[in-house]
């Protein structure tokens, strides 16, 4: 599995010209690779999200997926957004279900997996829930869920722990890291978060804004045993002080 984006640009009319909102995007997602775009908003970080869910198009250049043009949304690439998006009258069980009803597949394989991808998760016992009884960390393992359950072979993150107060988004991001590590997907998550960018990718791009453009790539090494430890590491403070200092010098904040 790769994904290749090759001289992307995005740009929309006005009633003056065009605004450009990403100039000259190029980096690669291989099998198994968890790869994070950190940029601050106004970055264009989201428009590449749309663009490689095949949400939006680019306006020049090319991105490719297992050497295809990416020309529409598909089940190959799973999203997860923010906001959770569950549908508020179907329970957890019925809401990871629901895309695989669509698909067609044999009701007996829907049950087997939604009970698989629920036990994944880790939320078994609550697939007869309504969103509204899950707070708000379990209702975004069931959209996590609901995903993987189309079996994508990439799986894309828009800001997935934005939403949530401070422990929870910590527990969230290790269940999704060792989710990764479990499943062996292939991973693109885009965040403002400088220490949740370190604590998961494998390899990050800073992007600066307006217009986006990726103006640094850095690979990652860091012991993951202890999530804890690590978050309070010299190395990971260093690695953060070195990124906040980079985007303060890009557009005057500290992301």
């Amino acid at each position: 599995m790769d994904l290749i984006l090759d001289g992307v640009c995005k740009s929309y009319p006005q009633s003056r010209g065009s605004l450009a909102i990403l100039d000259d995007i190029n980096f690669s997602i291989h099998t198994g690779q968890f790869v994070a775009l950190l940029g601050s908003s106004g970055s264009g970080k989201s428009t590449v999200m749309r663009l490689v869910a095949g949400l939006e198009f680019p306006s020049n250049g090319r991105i490719t997926f297992d050497g295809l043009p990416v020309g529409g949304p598909g089940s190959d690439r799973g999203m997860v957004f923010q906001k959770y998006s569950l549908y508020p009258w179907l329970t957890a069980a019925q809401n990871v279900a629901f895309g695989m009803e669509l698909q067609g597949l044999p009701r007996l394989e829907v049950r087997e997996r939604t009970a698989y991808f629920l036990e994944v998760v880790g939320l078994r016992d609550a697939g007869g829930r309504l969103p509204r009884e899950l707070s708000g960390g379990m209702q975004q393992r069931i959209a996590i869920a609901r995903a993987l359950a189309a079996q994508p072979k990439l799986l894309l993150l828009d800001e997935p722990f934005g939403a949530l107060d401070l422990q929870i988004r910590e527990s969230m991001q290790e269940f999704l890291y060792q989710l990764w590590q479990q499943t062996g997907l292939s991973v693109l998550l885009i965040t403002h978060d400088i220490d949740e960018a370190l604590l998961l990718a494998q390899q990050i791009h800073v992007l600066a804004p307006r217009p986006g453009r990726i103006v640094r790539s850095l690979m990652v090494d860091f012991d993951h045993g202890d999530m804890m430890a690590l978050r309070l590491s010299t190395p990971f403070l260093e690695r953060r002080q070195e990124l906040a200092n980079g985007l303060r010098q890009l557009d005057g904040t500290l992301t």
